[in-house]
């Protein structure tokens, strides 16, 4: 019997006692790639001195920049390089496609299979400005992400964040398994250079020194009187404001600090933005293996629901539990 490929070097210890065939997977093949293609995707932004439309639209009707195709690109060249990822849907390409056309690569049966969702470029609306932007993937047990329990079946994120540095937070879980989140640091100038920099990413318990809140859509709070009194009880109570408008680097400053909260409501005038596939489910399985808490516009956790097609939208509260738990009362209850 041919000898298992080793676990790489920058999982977390806490993951390389007798993984699973399905972890084993994961680490050795797809995970690398997605890697290999996050540290490519920030390489590839220090040199795109021009961000511009592309003349073209995804089928949301999204007008595409120049930065967002060469991230799906990027992205896609890395999983057709994964023989154990078979389908995958994106923002930018919002279908669930064979990664391998109708001839997928020979693979032995009991082999391991994933699917992919992912956001390629999230953030392009700050990217002009320099800011901080990020990747969203999320990795799916088995063939297809729609129709699937979130917490079941999604299994991994990975969350890449372009700033100073280029770095990736991931989270991993497994059946009813605790969960587990870390952060890499990667080398733009060598992909293949990744350091295991936080192996255990957790939030803060109360009491917080310093406490944080993230208020998306803040012009809703024209038109809800509870999102304004939301507003005004984190001023009175001194919070520190901490938004970019990018969903990556916002829940990033929330995972270093140990504490924050982030509100993107839902209201008559203000509709749902966020898609639950590309983007609320896998910041939702990062947080919750951070030991937080995220729910959608109507409280629920927000995978606790399958999605049934790519364009699905909603809400998000995530952070620290008790901060959520308050929002919840303000907002929802």
């Amino acid at each position: 019997m041919a000898s298992q490929t080793p676990l790489p070097p920058w999982l977390p210890p806490q993951l390389t006692q007798s993984p699973s065939p399905t972890l084993h997977a994961l680490s050795t093949s797809l995970l690398p790639r997605l890697l290999k293609a996050v540290s490519q995707i920030g390489a590839s932004l220090r040199t795109a001195h021009h961000v511009s439309l592309a003349g073209s639209a995804n089928l949301f009707g999204d007008d595409q920049l120049n930065v967002d195709v060469s991230a799906e690109n990027l992205v896609r060249a890395a999983l057709a390089k994964c023989p154990l990822a078979v389908r995958a849907s994106s923002e930018e390409d919002p279908e669930e496609k064979r990664i391998h056309g109708e001839e997928a690569p020979a693979t032995d049966s009991s082999e391991e299979r994933f699917s992919v969702a992912f956001d390629p470029l999230d953030g392009s609306s700050i990217i002009g400005a320099n800011w901080s932007v990020g990747t969203i993937v999320g990795i799916w047990k088995g063939e297809t992400a729609l129709g699937k329990s979130p917490r079941r079946e999604q299994i991994c994120s990975v969350l890449g964040v372009y700033g100073p540095r280029t770095t990736a937070i991931v989270a991993i879980r497994e059946a009813a398994a605790a969960g587990t989140c870390f952060e890499l640091g990667l080398d733009a100038n060598n992909d293949s250079n990744i350091e295991l920099l936080r192996s255990d990413i957790k939030l803060s318990k109360p009491p917080y020194k310093t406490r944080y809140f993230a208020p998306a859509n803040l012009r809703a709070a024209a038109e809800s009187a509870p999102y304004a009194d939301l507003i005004s009880s984190f001023i009175k109570e001194k919070y520190t404001l901490r938004y970019s408008g990018g969903l990556v680097p916002d829940l990033g400053h929330i995972l270093t600090k140990g504490h924050g909260v982030y509100i993107s409501p839902v209201t008559q005038a203000s509709k749902a933005k966020l898609r639950k596939l590309y983007e609320l489910l896998p910041v939702g399985l990062v947080v919750e293996c951070a030991g937080g808490k995220a729910v959608d516009e109507k409280g629920r956790d927000v995978l606790e629901k399958e999605v049934e097609g790519c364009d699905e939208r909603g809400g998000i509260v995530f952070g620290n539990t008790d901060e959520v738990e308050k929002v919840i009362q303000v907002l929802i209850n």
